[in-house]
């Protein structure tokens, strides 16, 4: 896997980084960095591929284990070390289901192997951040009949 990152321009502090599919994803630092706050910061932009990395697991193995799943959200929460370097040191995952009939263990299990087997994201932060993971089920079925009535 490769990545080329650039700064683009002697003004702020925003990057563009090409990665090795290529894409661009843009980042920028916060006002008071010198940035301009126009993308997210480096630091979220790990936290947003942590939490795809881990709902694309969840969604693989809740779709092999014949589960009728419609979406699938992870809401991360952070915190972060005060003093450089700033690694994270807690992270909760929040998901949030939707489907018809999605059996609470496989979701549990799916969240379960994501984590301990197969997101390398998550798997890297794990070493320096207490992990903490909850989820929720929508039954889109319950949700459809109470939007009839």
């Amino acid at each position: 896997m490769e990545c080329t990152v650039r700064w683009t321009g002697l003004s702020g502090m925003t990057f563009l980084a090409e990665t090795g599919s290529g894409h661009i994803v843009t980042m920028d630092g916060a006002p008071e960095g010198g940035g301009r706050n126009l993308a997210p910061r480096p630091m979220e932009v790990v936290l947003a591929g942590t939490g795809g990395c881990t709902a694309y697991d969840v969604v693989l193995i809740l779709r092999k284990s014949g589960q009728e799943i419609y979406g699938c959200d992870v809401k991360l929460s952070s915190e972060r070390a005060e003093k450089d370097p700033k690694v994270f040191t807690k992270i909760n995952f929040h998901f949030i289901v939707r489907g018809r009939n999605v059996k609470s263990n496989l979701v549990e299990r799916a969240i379960k192997l994501s984590h301990e087997k197969y997101c390398s994201a998550s798997i890297m932060l794990e070493k320096t951040a207490e992990m903490s993971h909850t989820f929720e089920i929508i039954d889109e079925a319950v949700a459809t009949a109470e939007q009839e009535q």
